[in-house]
């Protein structure tokens, strides 16, 4: 059996291929660091973003989480209720961003039925397989390696060994300032 074809009857049965996952984290967290360069943000929202449209492998269809429409309405849900709130917002600001990185580095924008669902159509939701898994299992285990290697430069490149720097990640979500390249100021 080809591992495309393992990996999709597993993601069918809502079951194994959902264990690649250090991948979206790391790419979510590198992203936002890299594009964004906030000392502000909280990367345990980023993180928990970043695997959120994971959940839908339990169905082994992609549904809203996979389209564009559905990382849009997240968005606007953060932004509408956490009006008044701008620390709650920025928190959870890091949950859409991290959907929208999802979106880019599963591959769910090369399936444009599903990507720009409604508006391309209704066909495309719910369209087996899910496309972050719809690759070879070399290609799946060389993703996972590559999300393992960035988890090691982020723990190096933050000093996330010292228990200070960890215990500032684990409880605020943010990464130490002097490491960050953010401005001062």
């Amino acid at each position: 059996m080809p591992a495309r074809t393992c990996c999709r009857a597993t993601s069918a049965a809502g079951s194994s291929c959902s264990d690649v996952f250090v991948f979206f984290v790391a790419a979510a967290v590198l992203g936002v660091l890299l594009i964004f360069d906030s000392p502000a943000v909280d990367y345990r929202y980023v993180a928990a973003g970043a695997v959120l449209p994971l959940a839908e492998a339990v169905t082994g269809r992609p549904l809203i989480l996979h389209t564009l429409a559905g990382s849009v309405l997240l968005l606007g849900l953060v932004m509408l209720s956490t009006v008044g709130s701008r620390l709650l917002r920025r928190r959870l600001l890091g949950v859409p961003i991290a959907t929208f990185v999802f979106l880019v580095v599963s591959g769910a924008w090369t399936r444009t039925d599903l990507f720009w669902w409604p508006v391309a159509g209704f066909d495309g939701i719910a369209a087996a397989p899910l496309p972050e898994f719809d690759r070879p299992l070399a290609v799946l285990v060389l993703f996972e390696m590559l999300g393992i290697c960035a988890v090691g430069w982020l723990i190096h490149r933050f000093e996330l060994t010292r228990p200070e720097n960890r215990r500032m990640l684990f409880r605020s979500g943010r990464l130490p300032r002097e490491h960050t390249g953010a401005r001062r100021g």
